[in-house]
């Protein structure tokens, strides 16, 4: 009985695994229409950064009322939730103005550099030494992703601001990939997002009246490019990415997101015309291969008594 109970647990286990690996790869192919969509959407990064976040917030209110599985949420997990959600709403605002100050290369390469901070938050303030698998196929994921964009950042060499604010964006989202991890398996999925939306929403409000932005949306086309970025990107992306951090830990979700960068190189050759050169195609292939070599760090979650 005790060994059939075993290999239950076990099958269950296997499944949820396979299921957020899904979810995962689901929330990648999502994100990485982000650069797409903040370029079509021709407002200043913050705002539609705000738009990116009011709108699922809309849509998931309603959610509230419905949520079976709805539960009370403590002090603490509000709080690590509210500070998940400002560091997120930071790394918005910074990201899609790096996008617009400095070169798509250069935002893309320092915008990803989430796994380094993961990592040294992971082992510093966390004490889990992320293994030498993990660090491998960080160092061969981020090799891949200056390969990909080499010959942009060979006419771009100037470190400028839209620089900072990426690599500044990689550090925000590295808090909000932490603060998730903590509290993710004590909270459902919806609840969470619900929260954490609402957190960024109500930070990015206040930073566009900070900063005197105007919330106008020039054209149908940007309209268009905020639905996108709203629903596609976010409410999907995160969706997906918030089931999947219950089940993984954050040293292998943020590796992951590296393959955005060939993804959205992908994108970019199909729909703003730039086409795909062997640098990429290699460089791409470097990334998913790192990547895979990371996924081989093991974890005391995996090991399952049979």
């Amino acid at each position: 009985m005790a060994t059939d109970t075993a290999v239950a647990s076990t099958q269950s286990f296997t499944g949820s695994r396979a299921a957020a690996y899904v979810a995962l790869l689901a929330g990648i192919l999502c994100i990485a229409w982000s650069a797409i969509f903040v370029r079509w959407t021709d407002m200043p990064g913050t705002a539609s950064a705000f738009y990116r976040m009011l709108i699922p917030s809309l849509v998931l209110l309603p959610t509230y009322f419905f949520d079976r599985q709805r539960k009370p949420v403590n002090r603490r997990t509000l709080v690590i939730i509210a500070i998940g959600g400002f560091f997120f709403s930071l790394d918005l605002a910074l990201y899609n103005s790096a996008i617009l100050k400095t070169t798509a290369a250069n935002a893309t390469v320092l915008g990803n550099n989430t796994p380094i901070f993961v990592g040294l938050i992971t082992w510093l303030i966390f004490r889990r030494k992320p293994s030498a698998s993990f660090w491998m196929g960080l160092l061969l994921a981020m090799a891949g992703s200056l390969v990909l964009v080499w010959g942009d950042l060979l006419r771009h060499v100037k470190f400028g601001m839209g620089d900072v604010m990426a690599l500044g964006a990689a550090g925000c989202f590295a808090v909000y990939l932490m603060a998730t991890e903590e509290v993710r398996t004590t909270t459902g999925t919806l609840a969470f997002l619900r929260l954490a939306i609402f957190s960024s929403t109500i930070s990015l409000l206040i930073l566009n009246l900070l900063l005197g932005n105007s919330f106008h949306v020039p054209s149908a086309r940007s309209w268009a490019a905020l639905f996108g970025l709203a629903l596609i990107s976010q409410l999907g992306g995160y969706l997906a990415l918030t089931y999947a951090m219950g089940h993984l830990p954050a040293t292998i979700t943020s590796v992951s997101l590296l393959t955005q960068v060939p993804l959205t190189a992908v994108l970019a050759a199909l729909l703003l015309a730039e086409p795909l050169r062997l640098p990429q195609i290699l460089g791409g292939l470097l990334v998913l291969s790192g990547v895979a070599l990371a996924h081989r760090e093991k974890h005391p979650e995996d090991e399952v008594n049979v």
